[in-house]
């Protein structure tokens, strides 16, 4: 199995992905590196009008300042529009590099390969298809609010063994008071050293 790694402070690092659950219906996701906390919402589509509502919700979700958004290179991420808002927020836009194109392709599918193959958010997508969407009608007008429980129970009530049984919130309140502020985040960050990334790899790698 792969040496699975996380970073020491809340919010330094948060992942994030779109998995198609069915046709016109994909599944936002951010999870944060450290404390394992979530965050989802569903949308018609993976547009950047709908990425773009995302990055807003999750600024508003989470209880903690964004230091690094990390995405695989779906284009969905990459639109103008996403990496301006992305620095008006200092936010850090750090797309990884392509991974084997079948994995992608599969995890796109909402058809996920075993979890030592995935990322951390690729792996809470694999528990959503598992013990949420396998149980409930995809058709349901309350299906939003059916994922926002199960939001809730996964953040507040389901225990991790990656967390030595704890709760995400459980190890968000131990990290708490050590956690910068938004206004140290800002000031911290330095807008001349982020640059506008682009989707294909090669191409972004040359541009550096």
């Amino acid at each position: 199995t792969r040496r699975r790694y996380e970073k020491a402070t809340p919010g330094e690092r948060v992942q994030m992905d779109v998995c198609k659950i069915a046709p016109q219906l994909y599944q936002y996701t951010a999870i944060d590196d450290c404390t394992r906390l979530k965050t989802v919402r569903l949308y018609p589509n993976k547009q950047a009008k709908s990425t773009l509502e995302f990055v807003e919700h999750l600024i508003s979700a989470f209880p903690f300042p964004i230091q690094r958004l990390q995405t695989d290179r779906g284009e969905e991420f990459f639109a103008l529009a996403v990496q301006n808002r992305l620095r008006e927020l200092a936010i850090k836009f750090r797309p990884i590099k392509p991974r084997s194109p079948h994995l992608n392709a599969e995890a796109r599918r909402g058809k996920l390969p075993p979890a030592d193959f995935l990322g951390k958010v690729e792996r809470t997508q694999k528990t959503d298809l598992e013990e949420f969407y396998s149980l409930v009608n995809l058709k349901s007008r309350d299906l939003p609010q059916q994922l926002q429980q199960w939001q809730d129970y996964y953040n507040r009530q389901r225990r991790h063994c990656s967390l030595n049984n704890q709760t995400p919130w459980q190890k968000w309140q131990r990290l708490a008071a050590s956690t910068p502020t938004w206004e140290q985040v800002r000031a911290a960050y330095d807008s001349s050293k982020e640059r506008i990334r682009c989707s294909d790899y090669l191409l972004d790698m040359a541009a550096l």
